[in-house]
């Protein structure tokens, strides 16, 4: 199902000149949640906006009343990435290469799924951390969920 709202929403939203960021399903009884998450393409240093988030509501709202892919009644939600943005693809990682991102795969690797530290490298199939000191390869196709850590300041000792 997540695959195939990418695919179709992600056009939708890049031609209002923004990028999907992630997005999220969460069905229950009754209906369910749909929240799409945008952010500017164009660099602009406000960045999202309430206005871009509506036109991005409207125009998502109408592609899936067209294609009518989630059975029963969601709610619709558009926002920012926010501090802690998703990282989901190969562009999103180069974008924030030298930052500190916190990755959870798929399946443990030395008893471990968790990884934070910092984005050191970015190639075709996987991405290179530096936590505590040691190199950390992943494929892009381990990692399960991928987020930018915020840093508020520098952090006095």
């Amino acid at each position: 199902m997540r695959e195939t709202l990418i695919r179709l929403l992600e056009p939708e939203v890049a031609a209002l000149g923004c990028e999907l960021v992630e997005l999220e399903f969460h069905p229950h009884r009754g209906g369910g949640l749909l929240r799409l998450y945008i952010d500017r393409v164009d660099g602009v240093a406000d960045g999202v906006t309430v206005e871009d988030c509506e036109a991005v509501s409207r125009r998502a709202s109408a592609t899936l009343d067209l294609a009518d892919p989630i059975a029963g009644e969601y709610t619709l939600e558009v926002s920012s990435p926010g501090f802690d943005r998703p990282l989901r693809t190969r562009a999103h990682f180069e974008r924030f290469a030298g930052g500190r991102v916190r990755i959870e795969s798929h399946l443990p690797r030395a008893g471990r799924r968790r990884w934070t530290g910092q984005l050191v490298a970015v190639g075709e199939a996987g991405v290179t951390l530096e936590v505590d000191g040691q190199p950390v390869e992943l494929g892009l196709n381990e990692i399960k969920t991928a987020r930018l850590v915020p840093e508020f300041g520098t952090r006095r000792e």
